[in-house]
């Protein structure tokens, strides 16, 4: 039985005051992180942060643990000093000839996109892109890599087929998509393609190269083949989901692919900053995969060579995936639909430090007494006729706007090793 509480002596004590009830302490607004406006700072201003001198960067190991690597990653891989000169570990084995063969192609790329740009603008081809200052990358990279391997590339990687050797004229066909052009009319101006050279066609959805190059890399391997891959963004479509898939399958197996960000500071009409949020350079995102990443001087071709011979090189040796940041310039405009004036400073091309890629091998080239003024003429002169005769023939031939097409019938080819019987019956139906 419970026994009685005990009795209480005194008084009772005072109920508990009520609570008050007081106002919360204003909290600071939650805000986000907007890149600067795009007339703020210039392409000059943003890699003077991360400007390295010519000859001044290491060259790391082939099997370099990643850690050491990445203390590399805000430097900048250059060979060709300003006084032409050749300097520092970098230096790739190249003879007097294979520079002079790298000056030719491009020129050759240069003239190609001038001349099809004038036909877009005397309204004989519906669209156009330029790789204007950029012309160094892919023609140095092209250089360094053998046949059967394979190039993922986007829309301004036309110096790969250029310098691969890719028949001209294939290529205006496939422009002016007349009867000739080797894709029958079945792709946009500009995405080429060419597997016999190495080329995998051209996808318009941004960024699905990637993810496709390192598949493509790791066939070879389980095939226990010897080719590798070659994948190519521009830094402003890295920012999509299919590029950090990529880096995790790249990393996570290893596969033999050199993983291309070309970093020209201009997406279609948004700065880099954009796309590289708060790192430092785009070289950090091979870091955080665990990739070993450089930074290069895109505008130097002995330093794009040599960058891209030692990624060919680890691929090779089964030392995994390298990835390389192209620091370079998008001199001109993004496509023939595009009006940089719009979104972009008007000196920011005067203003470049990294200088013209065609330019600066050609001083070198001087400099150590294989080229000069009159060479240089004489080859601007040849490459440009070489241009317009095979213009002047693929425009011959007809365009798209003059109704010299492929005929429809051609939808169904390509599809199938053996077409099936009721695509044989739909192709008869169609008009020749």
């Amino acid at each position: 039985m419970a026994s009685d509480p005990p009795e209480h002596s005194g008084p009772a004590p005072a109920p508990a005051p009520a609570p008050t009830a007081t106002a919360p302490t204003p909290a600071e607004a939650l805000r986000l992180r907007i890149p600067e406006p795009v007339r703020s700072t210039s392409p000059a201003g943003r890699i003077l942060r991360h400007l390295s001198p010519a000859g001044e960067m290491r060259k790391p190991e082939l099997d370099e643990k990643v850690e050491r690597i990445a203390l590399m990653r805000k430097q900048l891989v250059r060979v060709i000093d300003d006084d032409g000169q050749a300097v520092g570990p970098w230096v790739p084995e190249l003879s007097a000839e294979q520079m002079r063969a790298g000056l030719r192609d491009m020129l050759l790329v240069r003239s190609f996109d001038a001349r099809l740009l004038r036909a877009h603008r005397q309204g004989k081809i519906s669209f156009y892109m330029q790789c204007l200052g950029e012309e160094a990358i892919a023609c140095a990279q092209q250089r360094a890599l053998q046949p059967g391997d394979m190039h993922f590339p986007t829309y301004r990687q036309q110096g790969l087929l250029i310098a691969a050797g890719y028949p001209l004229i294939d290529m205006m066909n496939q422009v002016l998509s007349n009867e000739h052009d080797p894709l029958h009319g079945r792709q946009l101006p500009v995405m080429y393609s060419s597997k016999s050279h190495g080329f995998f066609s051209i996808s318009g959805n941004l960024a699905t190269q990637y993810v496709q190059a390192v598949g493509w890399a790791m066939a070879s391997a389980l095939r226990g083949g010897t080719a590798i891959a070659s994948a190519w963004i521009g830094e402003g479509a890295s920012a999509e989901s299919d590029f950090h898939a990529a880096l995790v399958f790249a990393s996570t197996y290893q596969a033999p692919v050199i993983l291309n960000i070309v970093n020209n500071h201009w997406a279609i009409s948004t700065p880099e900053e954009f796309a590289r949020g708060a790192s430092a350079t785009f070289a950090d995102r091979g870091f955080g995969f665990s990739i070993p990443a450089l930074r290069v001087d895109g505008n130097d071709y002995l330093a794009v060579y040599a960058a891209s011979q030692w990624a060919v090189q680890r691929a090779r040796a089964n030392m995994g995936p390298t990835l390389i940041e192209w620091v370079t310039l998008r001199v001109g405009a993004h496509s023939t639909s595009d009006d940089p004036s719009a979104y972009r400073p008007a000196d920011d091309v005067a203003g470049f430090p990294l200088g013209d890629p065609i330019e600066r091998l050609a001083r070198h080239l001087t400099v150590i007494g294989e080229w000069d003024d009159e060479r240089h003429t004489a080859l601007m002169a040849e490459v440009a006729a070489l241009v317009d005769t095979t213009f002047e023939e693929a425009d011959s031939q007809g365009s798209m706007k003059s109704g010299n097409v492929s005929s429809p019938r051609t939808m169904f080819d390509d599809v199938y090793a053996t077409m099936p019987r009721h695509l044989r019956e739909q192709r008869e139906q169609v008009e020749p």
